[in-house]
């Protein structure tokens, strides 16, 4: 391995964190860093979390209510951009379950996300309204007044099919997050403050985020719960999503590790399976990716994968992180490196110039 190709899958940057002002189009500016002639940027995703039933028994117990992201928060917070798939919304009304289906987060369990630096969070999903209208808008103000963005849900249906633009070191990345189900079995209505996944919608909100964006990611919270292959849905969805200008689409919902696909000039991760929960019934429900996607300007560089297994007192990863300088050197461009699946990456050489 040459040393662009290890010092992508070994570099640790710390992320500046920054608050949104809210535009037509979000737009996060923090300070720009230029590596050679294209931009360097580390994004990082990872799967369900979830701050009920036994999650936050253990928070109790504990008296933290950060304690499932200590073991993890350093990888997560070393990224430019951190995203999860915020499975339970938070309300400040209501009653909290010690089991069942409807998922109720504490307001301050927000702690845990921002201790790791979460930059967005989907909202899209099956839980989305356990809190009722109330828990819709109450997660979205929530969350921003914390310095995360949702994606999925907003405060009205326009401002969701709009996305979220997140700017890092001049490079524009656009969020757009869906899912198949906003009823969980409790509502008889829609409610389109939540995006459901509508290939007609997203074939529209796909190029009207990609005028504003240099890289256009989608959330696709899709699928049925654990089955370790993509279901026809799924990938009906994720190949619109890329077919309409996407460059990633990010899968969670069934809860186990699905597979991922290179299609076209993008890639698919069906589902990272759980990140903070408490299904232990199930080895599979045990485990989870986080996917760390390494971009050179507007096009992924490296991707690198890695398991994580999922314990009571949260995630930790099921493999030895090495750290390590980031020396990108232009002269090395084209790059050609491996990731930890074995396949070769080979990128042409990145334009000299921001494309818009």
């Amino acid at each position: 391995m040459n040393r662009l190709a290890h010092s992508v899958l070994t570099a640790v940057f710390l992320l500046s964190s920054c608050r949104s002002s809210h535009d037509e189009y979000l737009q996060l500016k923090p300070t720009k860093r230029v590596v050679g002639h294209a931009a360097y940027n580390r994004l990082i995703f990872a799967g369900d979390v979830m701050f009920s039933r036994d999650v936050r028994k253990q928070m109790k117990a504990a008296d933290d209510d950060a304690m499932p992201f200590r073991k993890i928060a350093p990888l997560l917070a070393a990224s430019d951009i951190a995203f999860v798939n915020l499975e339970s919304p938070f309300s400040d009304q209501g009653r909290y379950f010690a089991g069942g289906l409807i998922f109720h987060a504490e307001p301050s369990t927000v702690a845990g996300l921002n201790l790791a630096h979460i930059a967005v969070a989907s909202t899209a999903n099956n839980h989305a309204r356990d809190c009722g209208p109330h828990g819709v808008a109450f997660t979205v103000a929530w969350l921003r007044s914390h310095g995360i963005e949702p994606v999925g849900s907003g405060n009205s249906a326009a401002e969701t099919h709009r996305g979220v633009v997140l700017v890092r070191n001049g490079v524009r990345f656009g969020f757009l997050g869906y899912t198949f189900d906003q009823k969980n079995g409790n509502w008889k209505d829609l409610d389109d403050r939540i995006a459901i996944a509508d290939i007609d919608a997203l074939r529209h909100d796909v190029p009207e985020l990609k005028k504003h964006s240099d890289v256009v990611i989608v959330s696709m919270h899709h699928g049925i719960e654990y089955n370790s292959k993509p279901s026809a849905g799924q990938i009906a969805f994720a190949h619109a999503a890329i077919d309409s200008g996407a460059t990633l689409v990010i899968g969670h919902h069934p809860h186990v590790i699905e597979t991922q696909e290179s299609y076209k000039d993008g890639e698919i991760f069906y589902s990272l399976g759980n990140f903070v929960f408490d299904q232990y019934q199930r080895t599979a429900t045990q485990h989870g990716e986080v996917v760390e996607i390494s971009f050179m300007g507007r096009q992924i560089l490296a991707t690198h994968v890695m398991p994580v297994l999922i314990t009571k007192t949260g995630p930790e990863p099921e493999e030895s992180v090495p750290a390590g300088p980031l020396d990108v050197s232009p002269e090395l461009v084209p790059h050609s490196g491996q990731n930890l699946f074995g396949k070769s990456i080979v990128l042409a050489r990145p334009e000299t110039r921001e494309q818009r």
